[in-house]
C-alpha cells in the first residue's frame, strides 16, 4: 500500500510558475524529495510489474505487427521495425528480439492470418494491461489510491497505449530514415541528420511520456510547463539506463557465458525494469513539484 501523501490539486498556474517553483526548491532538493516519494509510493513494485508486462508486450506485438506486415507486403514497415531494435535496444535484449523479428518474418511468410490477427488483439490487451500498470502507479505517486470504474481506466489505458505505440513506430522511424540516408545524400546531409536524428526521436518519446503524466493521473492536472521537468527527468533516465546497459553488454565478456541461452530474456528483463524506474522516478518528480507549489513541503512519509 502506497503511503505517499496526497498533492492537492492546483488551479490557474502558469509556465513562470513552475519554472519559479522550481527554481525556489532547487533541483537537487526536488530530485531527492521524488525518490523519497518513488519509495513511499513503491514505486519499484510497480516498476517490476511495469517491466514484465512491457517484455511480453515486446514480444507478443513484434511477431504481431511483422508478421501482418509480411503478409501485406509492408516491407518498409518491418525495416523501421528493425532499425529500432537495431539502435535502441541494447546487448542480449536487442538481440533476442532480432531473433524474435526473425520468427515473426518466418510466421509472416506461411500465411498464417488468423492467428496474427489474434495475436494482434492480445497485443492491444497486454499493453492496455501495461498502461494500466503505468496509471495506477502514477496515481500512487500523486497519492491517489483508487484508479477509477473499470470501464473508464481501461479505456484510458487502452488510449494511452496507442499513444506509446505511435510515439515508438515514430522514434523508430526518424532512426531508420537516418541509417538509410547514408546511401542517397552526400555527406554534410549525412552528418547533420545523425546529430539531428536522436533528438527527434527522444523529443517524440517526451512527448508520449508527457501525454501519459497529462492523462493517466486520476485528477486535474496542471500546465503542461509543470511536467515538463518530470518529463525530460524520465526521457534522459531512460535514455542514460539504454546507454549505460549498452555499454556494460559491449564490453562484458561473461554475461553470455553465465546466463547461457537465457541471456537475452535476462537482459530484456533487467533493461525494461530499470527504464520502467526512470520512467516512474520522473513521474515522481513531476508529483513532488506540484506537491510543493500546493503546500506540502515536506517530503512523503517512507514506512
Amino acid at each position: 500500500m502506497s503511503t505517499a501523501s496526497r498533492v492537492r490539486e492546483t488551479w490557474n498556474l502558469t509556465g513562470d510558475d513552475a519554472w519559479r517553483t522550481l527554481a525556489a526548491t532547487g533541483r537537487i532538493k526536488l530530485v531527492r524529495d521524488a525518490f523519497v516519494r518513488l519509495r513511499a509510493a513503491d514505486g519499484f513494485s510497480h516498476s517490476r510489474s511495469l517491466a514484465f508486462a512491457t517484455s511480453l508486450v515486446l514480444v507478443q506485438g513484434l511477431i504481431a505487427l511483422v508478421g501482418l506486415a509480411v503478409e501485406f507486403g509492408q516491407t518498409g514497415f518491418n525495416r523501421t521495425i528493425l532499425g529500432a531494435i537495431e539502435n535502441a535496444v541494447p546487448g542480449p535484449a536487442g538481440s533476442l528480439l532480432i531473433r524474435v523479428f526473425a520468427q515473426a518474418q518466418q510466421v509472416g511468410l506461411e500465411h498464417r492470418f488468423l492467428p496474427l490477427l489474434l495475436g494482434l488483439a492480445g497485443t492491444l490487451v497486454t499493453a492496455a494491461t501495461a498502461t494500466a500498470q503505468l496509471t495506477r502507479g502514477i496515481n500512487r505517486l500523486y497519492g491517489i489510491e483508487n484508479d477509477g470504474p473499470f470501464i473508464r481506466k481501461y479505456a484510458r489505458a487502452l488510449f494511452l497505449a496507442v499513444l506509446v505505440l505511435a510515439a515508438i513506430i515514430g522514434a523508430g522511424m526518424m532512426l531508420t530514415v537516418g541509417r538509410n540516408l547514408s546511401g542517397d545524400v552526400g555527406g554534410g546531409m549525412h552528418l547533420a541528420w545523425h546529430l539531428v536524428r536522436w533528438p527527434v526521436a527522444l523529443g517524440l518519446a517526451a512527448a508520449a511520456f508527457g501525454g501519459i503524466l497529462r492523462w493517466a493521473p486520476r485528477r486535474r492536472q496542471p500546465h503542461w510547463s509543470w511536467l515538463a521537468f518530470g518529463g525530460v527527468i524520465g526521457v534522459a533516465g531512460w535514455t542514460l539506463v539504454t546507454i549505460v546497459f549498452g555499454a556494460a553488454f559491449h564490453v562484458s565478456s561473461s554475461f553470455g557465458d553465465v546466463y547461457g541461452s537465457l541471456a537475452g530474456v535476462v537482459a530484456l528483463q533487467l533493461w525494461t525494469f530499470f527504464s520502467a524506474v526512470a520512467i516512474f522516478f520522473g513521474a515522481a518528480v513531476a508529483a513532488q513539484l506540484e506537491a510543493v507549489r500546493s503546500g506540502t513541503q515536506a517530503p512523503p512519509r517512507v514506512q
